[in-house]
């Protein structure tokens, strides 16, 4: 009961917080999240305790949100990038506004882990963002599938889906790629063995080998429609973000259909993105956009969004608002060994950037 009147605490006094420094601003607040990213009582609970109303609009890829931005006039006061490598380079071109740490009360919730991570990697990064979610990218199958199509097929490894021994097995029950060119030549060059960082034009190539390979038994790109398909057991395999596929996991499990899907984080290697949350240069209401993300970083409210959607969050305490199932799950929480394999990718250069992008192209449109 001590442990109750105290969250309850916490939160009327940050309630007076927020309220003192959303100014004079209209109560309105515009939100750019990822898709499936957030608990359904958040906003309403953001809304009860501050009186500003959420216009909220979802995204699928860090390149839908950047072409936003860089557009100019989006309307949006929070965006959630990824912040390597899309955060890092948006900074540069100065779509952010940089943060005013005094009126983010809460930035002493942020696990030192996370933000020391962040700084390594970009010292710009913090000045114009926190840090909200944190997770591995990798893949899902559908068990039964899996052994009455290929059986012995390596469940561990990128081989199910780059090997076409396994995915010509596997073509007909579906198989998809995220449609990030980022993600998915990094996957196919640590599958290689290669650094999944290289900017060299020949490491290039090599992946794309790769991935042209296996694209005749690849059903689509994209990097939201395969949660549901994979719950609904209209895929059998697809490459997604670790969240996402917990998501598809659930709703397949809620649903008792039978389908039974595995998540794994794949042996030779796996991505870690830190999705943070910023504001736009050109935010209508940068006032309210603080006093959204100071609520964000509270335990009580990141906890519940951990919960409801499976991805790690990067506050001390939201530990105590997560169910021991979660806890517990090695693709939310992977262990220290499959941590050992793990990569970031910081920013490309912009010649590689382009190089990428037209070969990516090529390779979606099958040409």
């Amino acid at each position: 009961m001590l442990k109750f009147l105290a969250v309850a605490a916490v939160a009327a006094s940050t309630t007076l917080a927020v309220q003192a420094f959303a100014g004079e601003e209209e109560k309105s607040l515009n939100v750019y999240n990822w898709s499936d990213y957030i608990a359904s009582d958040t906003i309403s609970r953001f809304t009860a305790e501050t009186g500003i109303k959420v216009n909220y609009d979802v995204y699928d890829s860090n390149e839908m949100v950047e072409a936003k931005l860089m557009a100019g006039n989006s309307g949006y006061d929070v965006v959630f990038p990824s912040a390597l490598p899309f955060l890092a380079n948006q900074v540069k071109a100065g779509i952010y506004r940089p943060l005013d740490k005094a009126k983010l009360g809460n930035i002493a919730n942020l696990e030192e882990g996370v933000t020391a991570s962040l700084n390594k990697a970009d010292a710009e990064i913090l000045k114009f963002s926190v840090p909200y979610m944190v997770a591995a990218t990798g893949a899902a199958y559908n068990k039964a599938k899996i052994e009455a199509l290929a059986p012995g097929a390596p469940t561990d490894s990128w081989s199910l889906i780059f090997d076409p021994e396994w995915s010509g097995k596997l073509k007909d029950c579906g198989i998809s790629l995220l449609d990030d060119p980022t993600e998915v030549f990094a996957a196919a060059l640590v599958w290689l063995g290669k650094d999944p960082n290289s900017e060299s034009p020949d490491d290039l190539k090599a992946a794309s080998a790769v991935i042209e390979r296996a694209r005749p038994n690849i059903r689509y790109f994209h990097s939201s429609t395969y949660i549901n398909d994979l719950a609904n057991g209209d895929l059998c395999v697809a490459h997604g973000y670790g969240g996402d596929l917990i998501q598809a996991r659930d709703r397949a499990a809620e649903a008792k259909n039978g389908v039974d899907l595995q998540v794994y984080l794949p042996k030779e290697g796996a991505n870690v993105v830190i999705d943070v949350m910023a504001i736009p240069a050109d935010a209508p209401h940068p006032e309210n956009a603080h006093a959204f993300i100071d609520f964000m970083m509270r335990a009580d409210v990141v906890g519940p969004i951990t919960e409801a959607v499976g991805y790690a969050n990067a506050v001390k305490g939201a530990d105590a608002y997560v169910s021991e199932d979660r806890r517990t799950d090695t693709v939310i929480f992977p262990s220290e060994e499959t941590k050992k394999n793990f990569f970031a990718l910081p920013p490309k250069s912009p010649g590689y950037t382009r190089l990428m992008t037209r070969e990516w192209t090529r390779l979606k449109t099958n040409r």
